[in-house]
C-alpha cells in the first residue's frame, strides 16, 4: 500500500521545518524557487555580516539531513487544481510539471523587501544578491532605514554597530518603533540605538509614488507625507512592511480580500479537504503568527491526525511578538519575552546549545556543515 503523498508548497523556514517532521512517515515533495533555505530572518546580520548570516540562515537543501527523504522540485508554482488534487510547477527549463497530492501545505510566504522575493534563482544568484546588498550598504556614507518593525530596527542597530563612522537614521511612522512587541522592548533598544549614534525620527511616513519599487536599496532624496522637509541619503533601505502574499498561483476562493490564504487556527483551509496553510501567507490571525511560535509542530501533528481520522488541535496566537530583534552578536544573543523581559544568552551557549543542539539537531534533524569560519 502506497504511503500518502504530502506536497509542501514553499521551502522557507516553516516549510522546511514541516517537511522534516513528516518525511519519515509519508512521501513528501517540497517545491521551492530557491536551491536552498534562504531565510527571511535576521536582516541586520544579513546586511552587515553576510558570511556569518549564511552560516545559519542560508542552508543548501542537501545539507539538511531531515530533507534526505524529501523529493525537492526547483521551480515556481503556477496553479492549483483542488478537484484533481494537484499543483502545477514551472521548472527552470521552462517546462511545466504536475504534482499530485493527498495533503497540500501552502507555505509560500510573502514578498517583502529585496530580502524576501519569490524569484526563481540559482545558488550563484542567491549568493550574488546577498553580497550585493551588503556591499551597497557598506559603501554608503549615510544610511536611512525606513520602517518601524523588527527588520528595520535590526538593520539600523547592526549597521551602526558594524560601521560606527556611518551616519545611520531610522525613520518610523508612529511615536515608537516595534509596535507589535511589548513597550519595554523598544524602550531598551531605543537606548542602545541612541548610544550607538543612530538618529531616531518618529512620526515620519515616506511618500511612496505609484509604481515605485520598494524591493530595492535606493539612494537620494526621500520625501515625507507627514510634512517634514526632504532628506538625502547615500543609501535608503525600505523596510516598510508592505507584505505581498505569494498567492498569485492559488484560486481566489482560497484567499481573503488582501490575498492571504484563509486559514483557521487548526491551520486548515476551510472548504478544501486536505489543504493546510502556515507562515506569513496564512491569515490565521492579524499578526499571521503561525510563521513563528513553533507552529510547524502543530501542523505536522494535525496532518497526521487528518490522515488518521483523528480530531485536530488549534493554536493560541500570542498577542505580542517575542524573540530576538537584532540577532546573534559576538557577545551572545539577546531574546525578549512577550512580556518585554530581556534574556541574554552568552555566545558559547547560544552557538553550541541553542544553534548547535536545539536548531541544528532537534529542529532540522542534523546539518552537514563545513568547518565554521568567522567573517
Amino acid at each position: 500500500m502506497s504511503r500518502p503523498r504530502i506536497v509542501i508548497a514553499g521551502l522557507g523556514d516553516t516549510g522546511v521545518l514541516t517537511a522534516v517532521r513528516l518525511a519519515k512517515r509519508y512521501d513528501v515533495v517540497g517545491i521551492s524557487p530557491k536551491p536552498a533555505l534562504v531565510s527571511g530572518q535576521e536582516l541586520g546580520l544579513r546586511l552587515t555580516r553576510p558570511r556569518r548570516w549564511a552560516r545559519d540562515y542560508q542552508l543548501g537543501f542537501e545539507s539538511l539531513r531531515g530533507l534526505d527523504r524529501v523529493r525537492r522540485v526547483h521551480g515556481v508554482l503556477e496553479g492549483l487544481d483542488p478537484q484533481a488534487r494537484r499543483v502545477s510547477v514551472r521548472l527552470a527549463d521552462g517546462s511545466v510539471t504536475q504534482e499530485p497530492y493527498d495533503v497540500l501545505v501552502i507555505a509560500t510566504g510573502v514578498r517583502n523587501g529585496f530580502w524576501r522575493r519569490p524569484d526563481l534563482q540559482t545558488r550563484e544568484e542567491v549568493d550574488a544578491s546577498v553580497l550585493s546588498a551588503h556591499e551597497t550598504i557598506a559603501a554608503a556614507g549615510s544610511l536611512a532605514v525606513i520602517g518601524g518593525g523588527a527588520a528595520a530596527v535590526s538593520a539600523a542597530w547592526n549597521a551602526s554597530r558594524t560601521w560606527p563612522d556611518k551616519r545611520v537614521d531610522l525613520f518610523f511612522p508612529g511615536p515608537t518603533a516595534l509596535p507589535s512587541h511589548h513597550r519595554r522592548v523598544w524602550a531598551r533598544l531605543r537606548t542602545e540605538l541612541e548610544a550607538q549614534g543612530v538618529g531616531l525620527h518618529p512620526g515620519h511616513r515616506a511618500e511612496v509614488r505609484e509604481g515605485f519599487d520598494c524591493d530595492q536599496i535606493t539612494s537620494g532624496t526621500v520625501a515625507w507625507s507627514t510634512g517634514q522637509a526632504d532628506t538625502h541619503h547615500d543609501a535608503v533601505l525600505w523596510a516598510i512592511g508592505r507584505a505581498i502574499p505569494n498567492s498569485q498561483w492559488l484560486p481566489p476562493e482560497l484567499l481573503d480580500p488582501q490575498g492571504f490564504v484563509r486559514c483557521g487556527l487548526d491551520l486548515t483551509v476551510p472548504g478544501f479537504d486536505g489543504v493546510f496553510a502556515i507562515g506569513d501567507v496564512a491569515a490565521t490571525d492579524p499578526q499571521r503568527s503561525s510563521a513563528r511560535n513553533f507552529t510547524f509542530k502543530l501542523l505536522a501533528r494535525n496532518i497526521r491526525a487528518h490522515l488518521e481520522g483523528r480530531p485536530l488541535k488549534s493554536f493560541d496566537p500570542p498577542k505580542r511578538r517575542w524573540g530576538s530583534v537584532v540577532g546573534p552578536q559576538d557577545d551572545g544573543l539577546v531574546v525578549f519575552t512577550a512580556a518585554g523581559q530581556r534574556i541574554r544568552i552568552p555566545r558559547l551557549p547560544a552557538e553550541h546549545f541553542i544553534q548547535g543542539w536545539v536548531v541544528d539537531r532537534t529542529y532540522y534533524r542534523g546539518i552537514r556543515r563545513p568547518k565554521r569560519d568567522a567573517d
